[in-house]
């Protein structure tokens, strides 16, 4: 396994929008588990690119993740499911130059899914926090984290996923990262 590197690194938040959370299985805890990746994405300086999946239909991301995008973040509107089909996603990820990727967001098994198979077939390193990504139905959820990781996707916990960033106690970040978490 490759640990992720800050500076090669970017999060990916997958149309955590106002319609869809409500569906979703386990939805207060997935929507807190993605607020402490943000807070932990801005901490550590990493840059977050976010998409929305038909917004007009299906609303904007939820104020309480909009809110905890940090500066200089891209959100891009999308109709295809995978985030790599947008050509501004594309763009703006090849603007960044990076060759890890951390997904968080909705579904697993629709939109995540289908990403994570482009990233991985763009060469990327793909770290799924699967703490925070869920479906409407658990089931679903599970079958894609499976066949994620069977395909070389990393699925892991949001504190694994952050201490791998870290990597050290020394690191600048490490008490607010261990305060996120508590």
């Amino acid at each position: 396994m490759i640990f992720p590197e800050i500076k090669s690194t970017s999060l990916v938040v997958i149309d955590l929008q106002e319609r869809l959370i409500k569906a979703m299985d386990n939805a207060e805890s997935v929507q807190k588990r993605a607020e402490i990746m943000l807070q932990g994405a801005t901490a550590l300086g990493l840059d977050v690119l976010c998409s929305e999946q038909y917004p007009n239909g299906l609303g904007k991301t939820i104020p309480e993740i909009a809110e905890l995008l940090p500066p200089g973040s891209v959100t891009v509107e999308k109709t295809a499911f995978s985030v790599f089909a947008e050509p501004k996603f594309r763009t703006a990820l090849a603007a960044k130059s990076k060759k890890n990727l951390i997904f968080i967001g909705i579904e697993s098994h629709v939109c995540v899914l289908q990403s994570v198979y482009d990233a991985l077939n763009a060469d990327f390193e793909v770290f799924v926090v699967s703490d925070a990504v869920t479906s409407r139905d658990k089931a679903n959820c599970q079958s894609a984290l499976k066949a994620m990781r069977h395909a070389g996707a990393n699925v892991l916990p949001l504190e694994s996923v952050l201490f791998m960033l870290l990597r050290d106690a020394k690191h600048p970040a490490f008490k607010t990262i261990s305060k996120l978490i508590r």
